[in-house]
């Protein structure tokens, strides 16, 4: 028998929105056993009908006031469980925003579980009937689509036949009453494996260094436990064929896994290797994705259809359940914190959170691991794996470190952008048809337009910083906010000469060069400017995977993590680019990507050799960049971040002040400065001061940035509650009108 009445039910709402407070809510009867903690749902928020996720269901409410009623779900499934909630309660706290704008990146308001496919109707061939000829001679394009359709395996969409009649339904109808084909409607699932390669199966007899590892991961993935480890593999180690092990014994176990990449380009050749092992339990889930695709994606995986995400920082937020294993391939990599919108979370550090919240097993692996997570295993915080030597036998390759500055000595030429070491190695790889890849860290043809009678530089009017010249287009354009002109302008704006330079060099030049120099060759450019799409990425990749392509160039997206069999040479065009920025992590970035580049050669049995090209060829990073000595530059960069109290020996904070008034954003920052007084011991506060890139997307930039030592402040809470009580409680520090203020937890640059 049931119940008379049903007692009231309140639910407390968190909004994506720029606040920290809950607002309370009624639930309709009707809906009273759907709403649950985690599930999305509209309500009334001022005059707006909002969409926002249920923090809290109780029978009473603390709100005194006039209560509105929730309006209804947005989802017919579950879209988290209680250890994602709790992962996004906790990126809340840590990163010091709103549940609701957290909430909002796991579960995007353009997602969801009621997505459906569309349907689309398919024709299928059955005969030519009894008089093709006459077919043929009377009706010629329903026979050459009848042709068409008898080439064809299976069904095909009847909108793929426009290019061979005009109105396909209608020629189709007629040939169906014909029986000379079938007709079906069905449902037109989005392609979700296009930004793969087709599957890449290997058989794999593992070394005794890689039986080691697996041995302890193995033991560690039982236990059930949280497990956190370092896997330090230099390049070609073998590290892929660990993980796809490591995720076979999880879904053996029922559990699932999640497989972080940084870069889009690592997709493709991931995504092909597991493919091949694991099949259609592998999602995909990265940003050059289709809206449909995405969808349909999304709310899989939500379903528990998918036992396996691989992707980019975003899928540490997927909706997987009873995780067991989770792997930051790449850990150290820049592109794996979001920079905007909020949270501006750090998908390794998260990663690490949900291993811990799920009693996963994390592995952060790379040949170059960040300075955090080395000093981290050196404490004992994490597990320390390492493979010495690359698998199957091969060899590392012979490095050239050419000095520049002496090269244009000897040839009297300046600004040379190929030495003849490096012209005459690639020269001697095309002969023995073997692949050379190219790193040239800056796309476009030139990055810097100057007047050479009065030195004059085209700026981006918003950012103030330099235009960069694309030949292709010809157009000028600001790589920070995207502004761009057509055209090189006659005169310099400044007086008015005609001599323009273009100065500085990008890939496009580079290929220009090549191109000039080497006509037989086939080369392929590989940067954001050739691959918005992810169809165009993964047809570069393959190509050059199956040896049609001779010469890959590109920016540091081809730098990591890929393994070509044939390729042999790697040359690094600039290797100071970016060296000398005033930024704490400059010269650990430059080591890392020189060290990895210089990885793609000769991983299988062919030898390699990499020339790295540098104008500073006594410097520390670039000498052990080029030795391949990690520890030894390891040590140097700790022992100087030690000195200068910067991280991983202090916690990091940076207060960013932003408005279009630089006095207003310097007076804002200024007055912020004047009520932030140390309140313990071993906290630091430097500035406020302008950032090294002062002016972007028409905004000014001011910095405040906190470092508390992690011998005063172990866990960092000190820090944390310092930050709440000055810029989220009730005396907090306000955006004003006119300037905006950030809070940036863990860092990745001071720029």
């Amino acid at each position: 028998m049931s119940p008379l009445f049903s007692p009231v039910m309140y639910a407390e709402v968190a909004f994506p929105i720029s606040s920290y407070q809950t607002f309370t809510y009624q639930i309709p009867e009707e809906l009273n056993d759907r709403v649950k903690v985690g599930v999305r749902v509209k309500a009334p928020l001022g005059r707006r009908m909002v969409q926002g996720v249920v923090v809290s269901k109780t029978e009473t409410s603390k709100f005194k006031g006039k209560i509105r009623g929730l309006s209804a779900l947005v989802d017919d499934l579950p879209v988290l469980d209680e250890q994602l909630w709790e992962l996004l309660q906790w990126t809340s706290r840590y990163y010091l925003t709103p549940l609701g704008q957290v909430a909002k990146t796991a579960m995007p308001r353009s997602l969801s579980t009621g997505y459906e496919p569309q349907r689309q109707k398919s024709v299928r061939f059955i005969t030519f009937g009894p008089d093709p000829d006459m077919l043929a001679k009377k009706r010629p394009a329903q026979f050459r689509m009848l042709e068409f359709l008898s080439q064809q395996t299976k069904a095909v969409a009847m909108r793929s036949l426009t290019g061979l009649v005009s109105n396909p339904l209608n020629a189709c109808r007629k040939l169906a009453e014909q029986g000379l084909v079938e007709i079906k409607e069905e449902i037109d699932f989005p392609d979700a494996t296009g930004f793969s390669f087709k599957p890449i199966a290997k058989n794999i007899e593992f070394s005794f260094a890689q039986q080691q590892v697996l041995t302890e991961l193995s033991y560690a993935l039982q236990t059930e436990n949280f497990h956190p480890s370092v896997l330090h593999g230099v390049t070609g180690s073998g590290k892929t064929e660990i993980y796809i092990e490591l995720v076979r014994e999880t879904l053996e176990q029922g559990r699932t896994a999640i497989m972080l990449l940084p870069e889009i380009a690592l997709t493709p050749q991931i995504a092909g290797r597991f493919r091949a092992v694991f099949g259609e339990k592998v999602a995909l889930w990265h940003s050059k994705m289709t809206t449909a695709v995405r969808a349909w994606t999304w709310k899989q995986i939500c379903a528990g259809q998918f036992k396996v995400v691989v992707g980019a920082r975003s899928a540490i937020f997927s909706p997987m359940r009873n995780i067991g294993l989770i792997v930051v391939d790449e850990e150290q990599e820049q592109s794996y914190k979001q920079d905007s919108p909020e949270p501006r979370y750090h998908a390794r550090d998260v990663a690490l959170m949900r291993g811990k919240i799920s009693e996963a097993v994390v592995v952060l692996a790379s040949a170059t691991p960040s300075l955090e997570s080395y000093y981290n295993q050196i404490q004992g915080k994490y597990s320390y794996l390492y493979l010495s030597e690359r698998f199957g036998g091969a060899k590392y390759p012979q490095v050239h470190i050419v000095d520049m500055n002496r090269e244009q000595e000897e040839t009297g030429k300046s600004g040379q952008v190929f030495s003849s070491l490096l012209l005459e190695k690639i020269q001697d790889r095309l002969a023995r048809d073997e692949q050379i890849i190219l790193l040239q860290n800056r796309r476009g043809y030139a990055p810097v337009i100057r007047c050479g009678d009065c030195g004059e530089i085209l700026m981006c009017p918003n950012c103030h910083l330099s235009l960069t010249y694309h030949s292709r287009g010809d157009f000028m354009q600001c790589h920070f906010c995207g502004y761009s002109r057509q055209r090189i302008p006659d005169q310099c704006p400044a007086c008015h000469s005609i001599k323009l330079l273009l100065a500085g060099t990008g890939t496009q030049k580079v290929e220009d060069i090549l191109r000039d120099t080497f006509p037989q060759m086939r080369l392929s450019r590989l940067d954001l400017d050739t691959t918005r799409s992810g169809a165009n990425l993964t047809r570069i990749l393959e190509e050059f995977a199956d040896g049609q392509i001779d010469i890959l160039l590109g920016t540091q997206m081809i730098a990591k993590g890929l393994d070509f069999e044939n390729a042999t040479l790697v040359g690094i065009i600039n290797g100071d680019t970016g060296l000398f920025l005033p930024d704490y992590r400059a010269g650990e970035r430059v080591f890392q990507l020189i060290y990895q580049a210089a990885g793609r050669a000769g991983r299988h049995k062919k030898p390699g050799e990499v020339v790295i090209q540098t104008y500073n060829p006594e410097d520390s990073v670039i000498k052990n960049a080029a030795r391949l000595d990690l520890q030894k530059y390891y040590n140097i960069a700790l022992s100087e971040r030690q000195e200068l109290n910067y991280t991983p020996f202090s916690w990091m904070v940076r207060i960013e002040f932003s408005g279009e008034k630089r006095q207003k954003v310097e007076t804002q920052a200024a007055n912020c400065r004047e009520n932030l007084m140390p309140a313990y011991k071993g906290l630091e506060i430097l500035g406020p001061a302008p950032c090294y890139r002062e002016r972007l997307r028409n905004k000014y930039r001011y910095q405040i940035v906190f470092k508390s030592k992690k011998a005063m402040d172990p866990n960092g809470s000190l820090l944390h509650d310092y930050l709440r009580r000055n810029f989220t409680g009730t005396n907090a520090i306000r955006n004003s009108k006119s300037v905006r203020t950030i809070i940036d937890i863990d860092p990745v640059s001071i720029l």
